[in-house]
């Protein structure tokens, strides 16, 4: 199928969002923020990025905008539960920077895997 990286600082939704993207088929490796995400991409070619907002070291916003310069075809899917800024700014700010799907924290399954299967045209 196809080769994802998921970011989160969470490490419960990393292994939530990987396994339900393993059971697909997928390919999916994972970092706990973008630092270590672009180290990842520096080495590997994805079909697809998840990534978090809110993260340390290198937040989802930054990560996008790095991905988008290194490989302007990739296809984002941004996810945020907020913090002290609402989710649906930084939700907004992800799509204009070149998010293809934005989701806010909870994620429903199907509405997560229906903007996958559509980015990856599957």
């Amino acid at each position: 199928m196809s080769s994802i990286l998921v970011i989160d600082d969470e490490s419960q939704i990393r292994t939530m969002l990987k396994q339900m993207l393993e059971n697909e088929g997928h390919t999916v490796k994972i970092a706990s923020d973008g630092k270590k995400a672009m180290e990842i991409v520096s080495k590997n070619s994805f079909d697809l990025v998840i990534t978090d907002l809110i993260m340390p070291d290198k937040e989802g916003l930054e990560t996008i905008i790095e991905l988008k310069n290194n490989s302007p075809d990739v296809k984002i899917i941004a996810i945020s539960g907020g913090g002290r800024i609402d989710p649906e700014t930084l939700l907004q700010m992800a799509g204009k920077l070149g998010a293809d799907h934005t989701f806010k924290k909870p994620i429903k399954r199907e509405e997560l895997m229906g903007a996958v299967n559509g980015l990856l045209r599957l």
